[in-house]
């Protein structure tokens, strides 16, 4: 095989690839937030550039809605997002919530508590391991670390 094509299909299926992950999030998403958070609306402009339609809400009560999904006492972050049959929350990396849509396990969703350094919508270089969690019915469990 040439030696110039080579690179290219590996490129092309990398690319591919890329866009299968990114073909699994759904359509939109409902992000739950406190109206004086500028970090929060980073990371909707950033599921946005993944494609995802964002509806930003900022005038409910953030511990209640948090309650309704299902999060876990003292897990919390800055924000919530309901995605497809799924609650996100705070800054949880993409490539978290594509193996999410990906795998689609029966879960209430996952989460990133605090506001960590480096995540999306967070300024700054990441320092250490992201743990990410899943939860169901406020109880926590593993899901995966970035």
């Amino acid at each position: 095989m040439n030696r110039h094509v080579t690179p290219l299909l590996l490129a092309s299926a990398l690319l591919l690839g890329s866009a299968a992950a990114q073909a699994a999030l759904p359509d939109e998403a409902t992000l739950y937030k406190n109206p004086q958070c500028g970090c929060c609306d980073e990371y909707a402009r950033q599921l946005e550039a993944l494609g995802v339609s964002v509806t930003i809400v900022d005038d409910v009560e953030l511990g209640d809605i948090k309650h309704q999904v299902g999060l876990p006492y003292g897990l919390g972050s800055c924000h919530t997002i309901v995605m497809g049959d799924y609650a996100i929350e705070g800054h949880v990396p993409f490539a978290a919530i594509e193996t999410l849509f990906e795998e689609r396990p029966d879960i209430g969703g996952i989460g990133l508590a605090g506001m960590p350094i480096g995540t999306p919508g967070m300024p700054g270089p990441k320092q250490g391991d992201w743990n990410i969690y899943q939860f169901t019915d406020q109880e926590p469990s593993p899901f995966m670390t970035l």
